[in-house]
């Protein structure tokens, strides 16, 4: 479970601080997003969650005549966000919670997300937010995680860690969103209508360069699932967990490179 508090605390700071890290890492989901967000018209944008705004920016700097907006929930990843787009003049970013955030003289004609969705308290509440305050006829389209035993960069991990399954799979974090008979819900609950869900899977990439498999355990100790229970272990429990995630790395390297396949739906919906 993935709360908001945790994004405005040790989680969004990490986030911020290896923003380079988790953009690379996403990158062909974001090229996926990218090349349906081009479709769309949109001279109003709000990017939900936009994290350290690489989204963002990718879309005001397609839509130079648009406003786009990102808001998120971590003061660091704001910043981290303004630092990158300080010289583009349409691109702006709100610390707030897209779950009950508002701008007056603001309605979005469309509605991004890179995985920024599936950590709302009450997400029905938070998606008729967004419905509301959306122009007539908005167009929605966000990702999300399919389910974990489809991403086996955090399945594999929570097995070598010998992690407990979920008590509610459906609670805030990355999977949250996994079922999409469950997306499709929340949605319609809170008015969208045309609500789709179409699978892309792509290349999540954890390490690279001379030692990737230094590279990826640095990373998965820092982002994911794996990195609060890697800080929490000490010595020889530690020692072991490194091993084994560190022969698991290695298994998955492909010269400089490591990735693993990942699993997500791309969603759409619309504003009746």
């Amino acid at each position: 479970m993935t709360t908001r508090t945790d994004w405005q605390a040790q989680v969004g700071r990490t986030w911020a601080e290896n923003y380079q890290l988790t953009d690379r890492s996403f990158s062909g989901l974001t090229q996926r997003l990218l090349e349906r967000i081009r479709d769309c018209d949109g001279k109003a944008v709000l990017d939900v969650g936009c994290g350290a705004g690489e989204l963002t920016l990718a879309v005001a700097r397609a839509r130079p005549h648009a406003r786009v907006v990102g808001v998120d929930v971590s003061a660091e990843l704001v910043a981290a966000a303004r630092g990158r787009g300080d010289l583009l003049g349409n691109a702006s970013f709100v610390e707030a919670d897209a779950a009950s955030w508002r701008e007056p003289d603001f309605a979005p004609d469309l509605l991004i997300s890179r995985h920024g969705v599936m950590f709302f308290d009450n997400p029905v509440a938070a998606f008729t937010n967004l419905h509301d305050q959306a122009a007539p006829g908005a167009q929605l389209l966000f990702s999300c995680f399919r389910s974990a035993l489809e991403n086996p960069w955090a399945s594999d991990l929570a097995q070598l860690l010998r992690l407990p399954p979920a008590a509610d799979p459906r609670a805030p974090g990355p999977f949250a969103f996994a079922d999409p008979a469950h997306i499709e819900a929340i949605l319609e609950g809170a008015g969208w209508q045309a609500v789709a869900c179409d699978p892309v899977d792509f290349a999540y990439v954890a390490g690279t360069g001379d030692d990737p498999v230094a590279e990826a355990l640095d990373f998965f100790k820092r982002i994911g699932p794996a990195a609060g229970v890697l800080r929490a272990l000490q010595g020889e429990e530690l020692a072991e967990a490194v091993a084994r995630i560190s022969a698991w790395l290695e298994e998955h390297r492909s010269g400089n490179l490591i990735a693993f396949g990942a699993a997500a739906w791309l969603v759409s919906a619309r504003k009746g």
